[in-house]
């Protein structure tokens, strides 16, 4: 399996058809810097994720790493999976960077460029956190819908403010009963106000909707107080007749193609092409009333961060849900970004046994022995290896006496050991396979988390500056704590967000399907 250099790589990336490429990195290693169409899918984890990721096992795919052999270790492992067209960038992302070619920080970058793009294209309109406040000192008629997800809202969000996440307004707008007042649209940041408020308008012509200026941070930039712990509202009931004429005729302006299912199983089933079936309904829904077929990916959140389900760039997606509203609202952003998408609507109607060709499930894993904590502080005293698998926060905030931290990629020098292994199922059993293979003589896992070994009597320990904040590579530091009070992390993050389109070469700008549109209006001029 060869190595690519990072411009035959940058090359492959961008040509004409399907192709997947996957960092091998952590967390924290993949937000530092990554290739812009680089998908997350950790060593620690990977074959948990990767069938998801790349269901089909024979489109290209090409693994980054930081140089350091892991990518080599992961496409052993992918081609014993039967994937078959595995390359990686020889040097990594270092390698990359060396060769001229920008590693973007953070996550969910082709997202989060596409709200950049439409802020930049199509001139969303929006309100700033000063005019809201105004407006509601002065008692004036709105409506403050957050587009986040229900525990986003939790957390924080705007005084006054109601949960709703993107792509609910417009199905559920007769239950509303919003009349004549503006709509105002928040997120956290810019992404989701921006698409949200877009996307509202489009959909419910003549409506005054705005997306609130960086979000939540710049409301607490502004000066102002946030609320926290607020109870997410139950959705109200949606008018499905409503619903439907709604989505038809969207559909139509915007030419969303809708398959039935008969339709969507003969593209699954075509040599050559990957595709996604994806149910964006409001997680309780799906929840309510699953379909083995499709995964739940709420379409607002999936638009969100789209790469946490969708490995393959170029892929075919068909988005299903009850009406085809929130579907063909998915559908449209999805082909800004780049897919071939389709609407399934009527979800409760398609038959029981009806599957897509999609991946096969996780390979079977084969969990080591277990053991409890006190055993395990027993066996350590003794001269077992232990090692904590679990999150570097987690380890540094209590963690079992005489347990190193660890995580798969790193795993020290095994052989002849006998080892412990501290965390859950499946990234205990993923490292042991390693370890296995390096020597060890056993392989146990410690059952239960911090809190189990707290209630069994034991006492923790505790290590607030170990790992360090360089070896702690599964946790991304980049202004992780923007929503806990830090404004200059706030302030930083909105930058950040501000300036990805100006970090975009051609060919990543190209990988883009702008429609022309004039929001004010609130309908298509053209397409492009």
């Amino acid at each position: 399996m060869p190595a690519l250099d990072p411009q035959e790589a940058k090359r492959r990336l961008h040509a004409p058809g399907e192709i997947a490429c996957l960092d091998m990195r952590e967390q924290g290693q993949y937000g530092e810097g990554h290739p812009f169409l680089a998908v997350p899918c950790p060593y620690s984890r990977l074959e948990a994720l990767v069938g998801v990721l790349v269901p089909r096992r024979d489109v290209p795919v090409v693994l980054v790493d930081e140089g350091d052999g892991v990518a080599e270790r992961a496409a052993t492992r992918l081609a014993a999976m039967g994937y078959g067209r595995i390359d990686w960038i020889k040097g990594g992302a270092p390698a990359w960077a060396a060769a001229g070619h920008t590693l973007f920080k953070g996550v969910n970058l082709p997202s989060k460029t596409l709200g950049e793009l439409v802020e930049e294209h199509w001139h969303v309109p929006a309100i700033s956190p000063d005019t809201l406040d105004a407006w509601q000192e002065q008692g004036r008629s709105l409506y403050l819908l957050d587009g986040r997800s229900a525990g986003e809202y939790t957390k924080m969000t705007i005084p006054g403010s109601r949960s709703f996440p993107n792509g609910e307004a417009a199905h559920r707008w007769d239950a509303l009963r919003l009349g004549e007042a503006p709509v105002i649209i928040n997120c956290a940041g810019r992404t989701r106000s921006i698409i949200g408020a877009a996307g509202l308008t489009l959909m419910q012509p003549g409506a005054v909707v705005l997306a609130l200026e960086n979000g939540t941070q710049g409301w607490a930039l502004s000066g102002r107080a946030l609320a926290h712990n607020s109870a997410a509202c139950p959705l109200p009931q949606v008018a499905p007749a409503a619903s439907r004429l709604r989505a038809d005729a969207f559909m139509r302006t915007h030419a969303i193609r809708r398959i039935d299912p008969i339709a969507a199983s003969g593209l699954a089933g075509e040599p050559g092409r990957t595709t996604y079936l994806l149910d964006v309904r409001d997680p309780a829904e799906h929840a309510a009333a699953p379909h083995a077929a499709a995964a739940s990916a709420p379409g607002g959140q999936l638009v969100q961060a789209t790469d946490q389900w969708i490995g393959v760039r170029r892929a075919r997606v068909i988005l299903a849900d009850d009406t085809g509203l929130r579907a063909a609202l998915a559908a449209f952003w999805l082909r800004q970004l780049g897919y071939e998408t389709y609407v399934l609507p009527e979800i409760e109607a398609w038959p029981v046994d009806w599957r897509l060709a999609v991946s096969e499930p996780p390979p079977d894993l084969v969990a080591p022995p277990a053991i409890g904590g006190g055993e395990a502080i027993e066996r350590a005293r003794a001269g077992d290896l232990l090692l904590d698998l679990r999150g570097s926060l987690a380890y540094r905030a209590g963690h079992l006496p005489g347990a190193a931290w660890s995580i798969r990629p790193r795993l020290p020098a095994v052989t002849g050991r006998r080892v412990l292994l501290a965390g859950d199922e499946t990234a205990t059993a993923l490292a042991s396979r390693d370890i296995a293979e390096c020597g060890a003589t056993s392989v146990h896992r410690v059952t239960g988390d911090a809190s189990d070994w707290r209630a069994a009597g034991l006492t923790l320990d505790t290590s607030p500056g170990c790992p360090a904040e360089a070896d702690a590579i599964d946790y991304l530091f980049f202004v992780h704590d923007r929503h806990d009070g830090n404004l200059d992390a706030a302030r930083r993050y909105l930058a950040w967000e501000q300036g990805l389109v100006a970090q975009l070469d051609a060919d990543e700008r190209g990988e883009y399907r702008l429609d022309t549109l004039d929001l004010r209006a609130g309908s298509s001029v053209s397409a492009s």
